[in-house]
């Protein structure tokens, strides 16, 4: 809203004892388009899992400058479901582990809040004390050694209790997701699918948990999930589900969750290609069970964020509460939009997660998300909460975007040598939106003579503003040997892990010139490639690379390590074939005479790219 207008409309709702709640499009201080043909059940939802503990630990929420219940407020602003994840036991050696110590018990009673306000309730059993993901999804203590079979009965035994205490109270869940981001399988060893008897066991548990729900539903009420991360991913979620209900007949359930974070996992066309294929493939309505956007790349406490300048870039909206909004809007548009209605709706994670002393990620640390909740740090409903509301509003007006920047780009020359200019530019629209754009420079690839700092303009389709290129000329000379891979081997590189997945290509678009760095595998697969350069004089270095891909790893990076400071990382992302982007660490401050530079993969079955053009040099 406004600010010019909220004093006002404050002290009317004092003066009339009334409370105003949301703005018309004329009086909000964000542009939300509405979204056409969304369906008036949509699921607009928020995992709230940390609320409890929050309020335990004395943190508020406020509306407009007046304290409320969190969830009137969010209820308010269009809220109509609420998440809640269950873990089986948080506490170890009589301490709560953290992380909202998310209990059965306090799932029962923010259920039973969400209930009385209308909103209803998905249920999310991690099967864990802890936090599951793709990256651990780790036993409870009470179930640490049972094997497969008696794992199975665990889930049942389990899902039955919780489901009996909800029913029992009058408040039975409307979804229920059985197993958390399941990419890697879940109550690992036994439930990880690295084998065919992985696969079956993990089925198993899967179907266990199903069967629970439904003999406590005999009315088959419950909507079912099945939940994976990496939405954008469509290698993975054909390679998971066809496992699960091809190969071993897990079919009964009625939705596919996915999470989707634009910062790892992919652009939005991605994730609606996905949502398209795998609705139509499995017959499945879809759910975005996880979504987040930032509104500041600031934080509030000692811990460092999930979320910063790096991931703003990577995401596609920029770190404001205009950009939350915008990035959110389209999320819901991109589910709205799935063929044959099959997009139900979306949930954001943890929009109530304020930096409150004592409710870290885990016993004793801080938060690392609260720039990526819809409230600010002293607990005020942002404006980007209307985007629930405004997406349906009959008199809410469409307003197209237009540019408005040109992200300026910044280009390391070498003395002598054609510099090489990126061919698109990061372009911001009025919405706080960005894409990347053709960019066509006045001068394609200028040479210079002397160190010093140029400037490059160009020009881009649709807007009168200039593009920038502010060029540093150096005298760099590149320490890596066969960083272009123009040997046409791997000479030089030191491989670990999965080596049948990399090898030197010389296909066209797999390369910048002639030989590159490739990999690509049938099924999972990660490797590391180092290489040590010694004899170095101490003092700051520059570490580049220039990669392409189809997208959808679990995790790459370039790094540094092993130079007298901690181990420097920078992610990368790939986008497509022949989109070739360039990734940079700089100051990399060399103490011991020696770095070990690399690059680490962690892909997914399908998951293909090229690695060329490595450099390092000393800094001017």
């Amino acid at each position: 809203m406004k600010k010019n207008k909220l004093a006002s409309l404050v002290l009317s709702a004092i003066m009339t004892g009334s409370l105003i709640f949301g703005a018309t499009d004329a009086e909000a201080a964000i542009q939300v388009n509405p979204i056409d043909g969304i369906r008036s059940d949509f699921i607009k939802g928020a995992d709230v899992s940390m609320l409890k503990e929050i309020e335990l630990k004395n943190g508020k929420f406020y509306d407009q400058g007046v304290e409320k219940d969190c969830l009137d407020i969010l209820q308010q602003h269009g809220i109509n479901w609420v998440r809640l994840r269950i873990w089986n036991n948080p506490i170890v050696n009589g301490i709560e582990v953290g992380g909202g110590n998310t209990d059965e018990a306090k799932a029962l009673e923010l259920a039973a809040r969400a209930k009385a306000r209308g909103m209803k309730v998905l249920l999310d059993f991690h099967y864990s004390d802890f936090w599951a993901d793709p990256g651990k999804q780790n036993k409870p203590a009470a179930w640490a050694n049972h094997n497969a079979k008696q794992l199975q009965k665990d889930v049942y035994d389990y899902t039955s209790k919780v489901m009996k205490d909800f029913t029992a109270k009058g408040i039975a869940p409307d979804m229920v997701q059985i197993g958390n981001e399941l990419n890697n399988g879940m109550l690992w060893p036994e439930g990880k699918p690295v084998s065919p008897e992985g696969y079956k066991n993990l089925a198993g548990m899967i179907g266990q948990g199903l069967k629970a729900v439904h003999d406590n539903d005999p009315n088959h009420q419950v909507k079912l999930m099945v939940h994976l991360a990496n939405g954008g991913d469509n290698a993975l979620y054909r390679s998971f589900f066809d496992s699960l209900i091809v190969t071993n007949k897990v079919n009964d359930f009625d939705v596919i969750g996915l999470s989707y974070y634009p910062f790892w996992h992919g652009k939005m066309e991605q994730l609606e290609n996905n949502m398209n294929d795998i609705s139509g493939r499995y017959n499945k309505d879809v759910v975005v069970v996880e979504t987040a956007f930032g509104f500041t790349n600031d934080g509030f406490d000692t811990q460092k964020n999930v979320y910063g300048p790096t991931e703003e870039r990577i995401g596609g909206y920029k770190s404001s509460v205009q950009g939350q909004a915008t990035g959110l809007r389209n999320v819901m548009e991109a589910v709205s939009k799935v063929n044959n209605k099959r997009g139900m709706g979306i949930f954001y994670w943890e929009p109530d997660w304020i930096p409150t002393p004592g409710v870290g990620w885990k016993y004793g640390e801080g938060n690392e998300w609260e720039n990526l909740a819809m409230f600010d740090f002293k607990g005020n409903a942002l404006e980007s909460l209307d985007v629930f509301n405004l997406v349906s509003a009959k008199d809410n007006k469409f307003v197209q975007a237009a540019i408005k920047a040109l992200e300026p780009v910044d280009v390391i020359g070498n003395i002598g040598k054609p510099t090489e200019l990126p061919q698109t530019i990061s372009a911001v629209y009025t919405d706080d939106s960005s894409k990347d754009l053709p960019v066509v420079w006045d001068v394609a690839a200028p040479v210079y003579d002397t160190v010093g700092n140029y400037r490059v303009s160009g020009s881009v389709t649709g807007s009168e503003i200039k593009a920038i290129a502010k060029v540093t000329v150096i005298n760099k000379v590149n320490l890596v040997k066969n960083g272009n891979f123009e040997t046409g081997d791997l000479n030089q590189w030191t491989v670990k892990g999965d080596m049948s997945a990399v090898n030197n290509s010389n296909s066209a678009g797999d390369v910048r010139d002639k030989s590159a760095m490739h990999y690509w595998a049938d099924k999972a697969f990660s490797f590391t490639a180092t290489q040590t350069i010694t004899g170095l004089k101490n003092g700051k270095y520059t570490l580049s690379v220039w990669t392409q891909g189809g997208g959808g790893e679990k995790t790459v990076q370039l790094f540094a390590e092993q130079f007298g400071g901690a181990k420097v990382t920078t992610p990368i992302t790939n986008d497509g074939w022949n989109k070739w982007h360039q990734w940079t660490i700089k100051d990399i401050n060399v103490t011991n005479g020696q770095i070990t530079i690399g690059v680490d993969n962690q892909a997914n079955a399908g998951n293909w790219g090229s690695v060329d053009d490595v450099e390092l040099y000393v800094q001017e």
